[in-house]
């Protein structure tokens, strides 16, 4: 077997995906073809966050293709630019990348021209890494008469064509495509500023203004992407709460993220009311996050907002009628906005009490990490780390505690926040660990075996989305949850363990304790559950076209608004 270490060894380049090529496929894509793959690692990557994707790859190495062969869908071992490509890939290839190859190519111009032509499909994303020609580090090296070619890096003795910013744009738009932006890759920088300091009077002699030159000489490479057709840009803002339990990451973070990377989406989280402006020529769509919109004072936010133009949704996943500063009657949460988006369809009926126009998008992995947990050691251990759960364990506890006993060195209790639960439980096998940031309670997560998630029959409860469940399942960890929630997500014995009464909680988890096969089998049923149905990236499609939808219906949704809101009528 070929490994990822052999091929580091045999080959120059090293076997780690680029993050921000990786950052801007779209999660859309179910086609993409990597040029130049080399081992696979990006790829490999990018369907961790899209399981569902078909990822081919062209490779000219044998060693780093046939790794790369075990990663995708296939991997053509051929030179690029004489590759035939098979008939099922033409013309339906999503997102072409090229990962630092063109400049490897005899004819980058022609081949680019013609990959696009011929592979990509209508409204499909081209990525580009290319190295930067105009560097400082070149400069310096033809000032300091060390110019030389090396074995990796800017001057690749294998590098053909260089290319600066204004080429590669030239290359792009003679291809068809219309670029979309351009990232700058810069490392180095304080070094690289120093050399621009030491080229001033040189640069003044010769009448470039040096700040423009230092743009053009830090980035050490540019990543490019660009898209043939498809439908115009729509411009996403929204806001954002101060993270608390991952649910800003979750509901704001990922999803942004994700919108960002979609071809005709510019996605901005706006933080302190700073909005970077908005183009006025485009579609605007404006997300508040769990707001608190009331009174006058609500009013005029809303109103300067829709005075710039803004379509405006409210993102909510909590029930309202249940959170003490949503009570007043003058609350323009719901009724105040054109549109509503949330996590459960429970929550989708209470909000069209105020206002019709409501989507549900459920909450999803945005990646699926690499799992390490149930390794052969005497203890299981078990998470519990809800939010504002002290209602929700305390008819549970006698129950933890006599399975404690029953398991005891063999079942380690692993607490987050909640220190009430903590001191109640009565074993010494237990840790405490305060309020942690979201990927220090991943992390905490992953090294558990066993998940407590109890919820009492409320309505605020059983509005609550699973998301305790799918990140459980997404680290390969068996859940142990009562059925608010969480039993239409569950399957019994299967995918989890639902629990009613202390009793079978008890027993229940005394029998995963003592049989850590079956853990192992239903967390690993669970991951697969995540992977095939629960991934952010499977709904990217459904937001892009509810918010292209919206602004579709902008005028429709004007009116019934300003129907509803009387208030909100100005002059």
């Amino acid at each position: 077997m070929t490994t990822a270490a052999a091929v580091d060894e045999a080959w120059k380049y090293p076997d780690i995906p680029n993050p921000d090529i990786l950052d801007r496929i779209p999660l859309s894509a179910r086609i993409v073809l990597d040029v130049g793959c080399g081992s696979g690692a990006l790829g490999a990557a990018y369907k961790q966050i899209n399981p569902a994707a078909r990822v081919f790859g062209i490779e000219t190495n044998q060693q780093a293709a046939r790794l790369a062969s075990s990663r995708l869908e296939t991997v053509i071992n051929s030179d690029v630019e004489t590759a035939i490509f098979p008939e099922e890939l033409l013309g339906r290839i999503d997102c072409l990348i090229y990962g630092d190859v063109l400049e490897h190519l005899q004819d980058p111009w022609t081949l680019l021209k013609n990959h696009v032509e011929t592979l990509l499909a209508p409204g499909g994303v081209v990525i580009i890494c290319m190295p930067n020609v105009e560097h400082w580090s070149i400069t310096a090296r033809l000032l300091t008469g060390t110019f030389d070619y090396s074995d990796t890096g800017l001057l690749d003795r294998t590098h053909l064509r260089f290319f600066s910013q204004a080429m590669m744009e030239r290359c792009i738009r003679a291809a068809g495509l219309q670029p979309i932006d351009c990232l700058p890759r810069i490392f180095e920088a304080e070094q690289g500023r120093q050399v621009i300091n030491a080229l001033k009077p040189a640069l003044q002699t010769m009448q470039v203004d040096p700040d423009a030159y230092a743009r053009r000489a830090l980035p050490m490479q540019y990543v490019w992407r660009a898209r043939a057709g498809g439908p115009g840009t729509v411009q996403v803002y929204s806001t954002i709460l101060a993270p608390v339990g991952g649910v800003s990451d979750v509901r704001v973070i990922e999803p942004m993220r994700a919108l960002a990377a979609e071809p005709g989406i510019r996605a901005a989280i706006v933080k302190g009311g700073e909005l970077p402006p908005p183009d006025p020529s485009l579609p605007k769509i404006w997300i508040f996050h769990r707001p608190a919109l009331a009174g006058e004072e609500g009013l005029s936010v809303l109103r300067g907002i829709l005075r710039q133009g803004f379509l405006i949704v409210t993102e909510f996943d909590d029930h309202p009628d249940y959170i003490p500063v949503l009570q007043r009657p003058d609350m323009w949460n719901f009724r105040g906005v054109h549109a509503v988006q949330t996590t459960t369809m429970g929550l989708a009926d209470v909000f069209r009490k105020d206002n019709p126009e409501v989507a549900i998008f459920p909450n999803g992995i945005r990646a699926l990490p690499a799992p390490h947990n149930h390794a052969k050691r005497p203890q299981m251990r078990m998470l519990f780390a809800g939010i504002n759960r002290e209602n929700d364990w305390p008819p549970y506890i006698d129950a933890l505690n006599t399975a404690a006993r029953l398991c005891g060195e063999r079942l380690h209790f692993e607490v987050v926040r909640d220190r009430g639960f903590f001191d109640a439980l009565d074993t010494p096998h237990k840790s405490f660990s305060d309020t942690l940031e979201y990927a220090d309670y991943h992390q905490k997560l992953s090294d558990c075996e066993l998940s407590f998630m109890p919820l009492q029959d409320t309505p605020f409860n059983r509005a609550k989305s699973d998301l305790k469940f799918i990140e459980a399942a997404s680290h390969r960890v068996c859940a142990l949850a009562s059925p608010v929630a969480y039993e239409n997500s569950i399957q019994d014995g299967k995918t989890g363990i639902l629990f009613r009464t202390g009793a079978e909680l008890q027993e229940k988890l005394v029998a995963l304790v003592n049989n850590p096969d079956a853990v192992l089998q239903i967390a690993t049923a669970a991951r697969s559950y995540v992977a095939s149905e629960r991934m952010l990236a499977y709904q990217m499609a459904a937001r892009t076209a509810w918010y292209r939808s919206l602004w579709a219906r902008k005028d429709a949704l004007n009116a019934a608004l300003l129907e509803r809101m009387p208030a909100l009528r100005e002059g």
